[in-house]
């Protein structure tokens, strides 16, 4: 898959172009293309925003620089995103979703945001990571990238790495510990220890449906209700985490 990014700070996505990301982009299973707004303008300053019209308050990012910058990339045979607090919040069947794409496009507001015929002409899809305002798409649009390349095969080293953690499951993620085995008088927990996989294995889910339970009420009833497929052994644990209620 190729990320084309369209922002005015692309010295910020240094962030993904390396550990996990960046190996992935070595051996050609992801590809990145940063792409500078300001290169597009046609003001000697590179200029890229201005004042809304009908007053308000900041700047507005201005049509005709991403309108180049969208061309540049080839965009409208492409699937585009804007990272937008007014978006729909980003999910795992989103996700899935974009990761099927052979491009995205995603552009990077700031200031106030984009001016309204970007959005109209290009055919965007608005997205969000939540319900709450950071100063600029950059971020949220790393946070898009790193979440769909991990469903991209071969981009994780364990092609199950991606479905086998806290959310995909439906389930938040159990605790977890490594050596030392005692730390500061505190014991990693005797069942991890003890060679048995199966207790190991019950152990784990157990934890997960507490924490779930405890924190995201909502993905813990979603479960129970579509758990059907449950071993004995696992419907009893979660009989059990049920009657703590």
């Amino acid at each position: 898959m190729k990320f084309n990014v369209l922002t005015l700070f692309p010295e910020m996505f240094t962030a993904v172009t390396g550990s996990i990301l960046g190996k992935a982009a070595e051996k050609g299973i992801i590809d990145f293309d940063f792409v500078n707004i300001r290169d597009f303008s046609n003001d000697k300053h590179s200029k890229a925003d201005d004042y809304p019209f009908g007053g308000g308050p900041g700047m507005v990012m201005m049509a005709d620089p991403i309108f180049g910058a969208m061309e540049s990339v080839g965009a409208k045979d492409k699937k585009v995103i804007y990272m937008s607090p007014r978006g729909r919040i980003i999910d795992q069947a989103k996700l899935e979703e974009l990761a099927g794409e052979d491009e995205l496009v995603i552009l990077c507001g700031h200031y106030e945001g984009v001016d309204q015929r970007v959005l109209d002409y290009w055919d965007v899809e608005e997205l969000s990571i939540g319900d709450y305002i950071v100063t600029g798409g950059e971020l949220p649009a790393m946070v898009l990238i790193d979440s769909v390349s991990r469903l991209i095969p071969g981009v994780l080293a364990s092609e199950d790495a991606a479905t086998d953690e806290s959310i995909y499951s439906g389930l938040l993620e159990y605790p977890q510990y490594t050596q030392p085995r005692n730390y500061k008088d505190m014991d990693v927990p005797e069942v991890l220890v003890g060679g048995n996989h199966k207790l190991i294995h019950l152990w784990k889910f157990e934890e997960a449906l507490k924490l779930t339970r405890e924190r995201r009420p909502d993905l813990f009833e979603e479960f129970v209700k579509n758990s059907g497929e449950l071993s004995k052994d696992e419907q009893k644990v979660m009989e059990k985490v049920l009657n703590l209620l």
